[in-house]
């Protein structure tokens, strides 16, 4: 029987403003899941937080999209909410858009990496999780670990990693998706990818060529957009992914090395900002200097039977220093341009802020140049 790994995540407070998440609502989510492992309904389970959005990472065997997995973890995200509401946290519940649960958590506004698949004798996975900023933020790094050589050493000298993979990439303006194969069409790839507001990786998976089933997935990058589903601005994804490594897929080294530069994403301050990604520990997941800078956490399990290992706090190493202190440099810089782009979005990215508004009051004041 396959395993299902699913990562299902919410901003249900604030603790202060955007900062973190209070230690009640983690023994919340605890106390829900450890009822859920007695029932039956997952098989293990690991609470934990990136900035302000509570992580609930799960194993089941009821596959992807599963009713009662789902259904549980909305439940805890709304006695969460309640909690917050009690200490008067800030944003409770923002991330529920809806009244009552209806069948899955999509659109209802948590996020959601969930990945099905037939599990080997030995199964590293890494979860990451974002805060301030979109699923966008993902693009680079799983392009680096999957069809960048110079990042993955695997894809020239490991004969299981050597014809590439496979790359499903959503349209989340225009509803769509392609996939993609690699090295093939790198190229379009590319085109595609860089444009990381509106196209992004979803999924990744082994090619046909491969050892491992073509149709369960080596990686899945929640990809929510919460703008689309409100209707109105209620801030960045924040998302999450799912990564498995080693035996015909990326080392987790490689998985890693991904991280490696502080790529520039959108999101930071009231979502309308460009800023570093900066890597840190659990305890480093504190949004804090302009509610940011971006953050990225990495959490290993080794996963057999459907049971997780206690995780490990992949970017809680001095091997990331250096990267940190880049991210830190760069924040001082992007932060001198102040209202000025690039730091702050475009004009078409900023559809839900108060600059529509500023166009409207001056409309009729623009005349014609001649």
């Amino acid at each position: 029987m396959k395993t299902t790994f699913s990562v299902i995540k919410a901003d249900v407070g604030g603790w202060p403003g955007h900062a973190l998440v209070h230690p009640d609502l983690e023994k919340i989510a605890n106390k829900k899941l450890v009822d859920a492992k007695r029932s039956k309904i997952i098989s293990d389970f690991h609470v934990t937080h990136c900035g302000d959005d509570l992580e609930l990472i799960m194993t089941h065997k009821s596959g992807t999209d599963a009713k009662e997995v789902h259904e549980l973890a909305w439940d805890t995200f709304c006695e969460a909410t309640e909690k917050a509401r009690d200490l008067g946290l800030y944003g409770a519940g923002q991330d529920l858009l809806v009244d009552a649960f209806s069948g899955n958590v999509k659109g209802m506004g948590p996020g959601i990496a969930e990945m099905e698949f037939t599990e080997r004798k030995a199964e590293p996975i890494i979860v990451f999780m974002m805060d301030k900023t979109e699923p966008g933020a993902f693009n680079f790094p799983i392009y680096k670990m999957f069809a960048d050589p110079f990042n993955t050493a695997g894809l020239i000298i490991d004969p299981s990693c050597h014809d590439g993979f496979q790359f499903e990439i959503w349209d989340i303006k225009e509803h769509k998706h392609v996939i993609m194969n690699t090295p093939e069409e790198l190229y379009d790839l590319l085109a595609l990818i860089g444009a990381k507001s509106r196209f992004v990786i979803k999924r990744v998976y082994p090619k046909k060529s491969s050892k491992l089933p073509s149709d369960e997935p080596a990686a899945v990058i929640s990809t929510e957009k919460l703008y689309q589903i409100a209707g109105e601005y209620v801030g960045k994804d924040d998302p999450a992914a799912v990564v498995r490594g080693q035996s015909g897929l990326p080392a987790v080294g490689e998985i890693l090395e991904g991280f490696t530069t502080a790529h520039l994403v959108s999101g930071w301050m009231r979502g309308s900002h460009n800023g570093p990604l900066l890597p840190v520990s659990v305890k480093d997941a504190q949004c804090t200097r302009f509610d940011g800078p971006p953050r990225v956490t990495a959490l290993g399990f080794q996963l057999r039977n459907s049971m997780i290992t206690e995780p490990v706090d992949l970017f809680d190493d001095v091997a990331f220093d250096r990267i940190r202190s880049e991210a830190l440099h760069i924040t001082d810089y992007m932060r001198r341009h102040g209202p000025f782009e690039p730091h702050r979005l475009p004009m078409e990215d900023m559809e839900y802020t108060t600059l529509p508004n500023v166009m409207k009051k001056l409309s009729k004041r623009f005349v014609p140049t001649k």
